[in-house]
């Protein structure tokens, strides 16, 4: 399989799954602050450290507003994690393996990017953002389920799958840590029906509410981390997706679990390994932000990986391999490769 075709789907899944994200924080932080604009109004400005462009957003708009926040992570193109940016750079992607994916992939993907764009000139979002976030997230699983179900299971859909849950365990890791060091209610608040509705948000934003009631009942924030970070079978949660993603990798290589032929296969077995061992007291006690802050960094080096082994032509391995790399979670990575 070609690198720059490999390269072209992996990013595909990636910027799709992080249009979604970006739709479920602004969705459900909408539905949180609706009507309570005085006294939650300053849970817009965490949005924006869930895809890690606080930076940006500062230089761009300065103090953060809602109509800026939704403006920012929506529309703005210079925004590289907008859903706007996402979606057109997931179509430009797919439009370069046009030969890989299916008709009915690349026309949901097209029908996908025109309903965003006509949003954005329109400017629905920034007076009633719930009825777009449906649809970006509805555009989404449809998208989902085509490749799953007209794409053939090679080595091109599990590239897409790694991309798409590796996208997914960074998101669902931001916006727990956000949630934990951004968003707790004051001491007089712990325990009340506000504490109860903001993490009860923290599910909704990974619709993950129905199934944790199933399994624990009563919302408690140890039981809220322990569900999104550690349970096996959530396929929003932290651990779920790193084992998915090796089974991913795994048949992309063709090695067995627990050994490796490539450094992306210890880098991704080694963060499964920790995941599998790692107990939610241990996680309470080494710090929520800094195991998370730790997981985000593993992350990081492990698209750096992935990249090195899978993606970089022989004759610019050394050339590329010397240049600082971003944060894949925050910045697009480019794919030169692709003509």
């Amino acid at each position: 399989m070609l690198s720059r075709v490999a390269e072209a789907v992996y990013w595909m899944a990636r910027y799709i799954e992080r249009a979604e994200n970006v739709a479920r924080f602004i969705d459900v932080n909408y539905n949180l602050t609706l009507g309570e604009g005085s006294t939650l109004g300053h849970q817009w400005a965490p949005l924006v450290y869930t895809t890690g462009d606080e930076g940006l957003f500062e230089e761009l708009y300065g103090e953060p507003s809602r109509e800026a926040v939704l403006q920012f992570l929506a529309y703005d193109q210079r925004n590289p994690n907008s859903i706007l940016s996402c979606v057109a750079n997931a179509r430009e992607n797919a439009r370069s393996v046009r030969e890989t994916i299916t008709a009915p992939m690349w026309q949901q993907i097209n029908t996908f990017y025109l309903m965003v764009r006509s949003a954005a000139r329109q400017g629905r979002p920034l007076s009633e953002p719930n009825d777009f976030c449906d649809a970006v997230k509805l555009a989404s699983h449809t998208l989902l389920g085509l490749t799953y179900a007209t794409m053939s299971h090679g080595e091109a859909w599990h590239f897409a799958k790694m991309g798409r849950l590796m996208e997914r365990a960074d998101k669902t890791s931001r916006i727990v840590d956000v949630q934990y060091y951004l968003l707790l209610p004051t001491a007089q608040d712990i325990g009340s029906t506000l504490d109860v509705v903001r993490w009860s948000a923290l599910l909704r934003s990974a619709s993950a509410l129905a199934m944790y009631r199933r399994i624990y009942g009563p919302i408690t924030p140890t039981n809220v981390a322990r569900f999104l970070v550690l349970d096996r079978d959530f396929p929003r949660a932290m651990h779920f997706c790193i084992v998915r993603a090796q089974n991913s990798l795994c048949e992309i290589t063709g090695s067995a679990v627990g050994t490796f032929k490539y450094r992306t296969e210890q880098v991704m077995g080694r963060l499964r390994m920790e995941l599998d061992y790692t107990s939610i007291e241990d996680i309470i006690e080494q710090g929520m932000h800094e195991y998370i802050d730790h997981f985000q960094s593993q992350l990081n080096e492990l698209g750096k990986v992935i990249h090195n082994d899978f993606f970089l032509l022989p004759t610019n391995t050394t050339e590329v391999a010397q240049s600082p790399t971003q944060s894949q979670s925050q910045t697009q990575v480019q794919t030169q490769s692709m003509s």
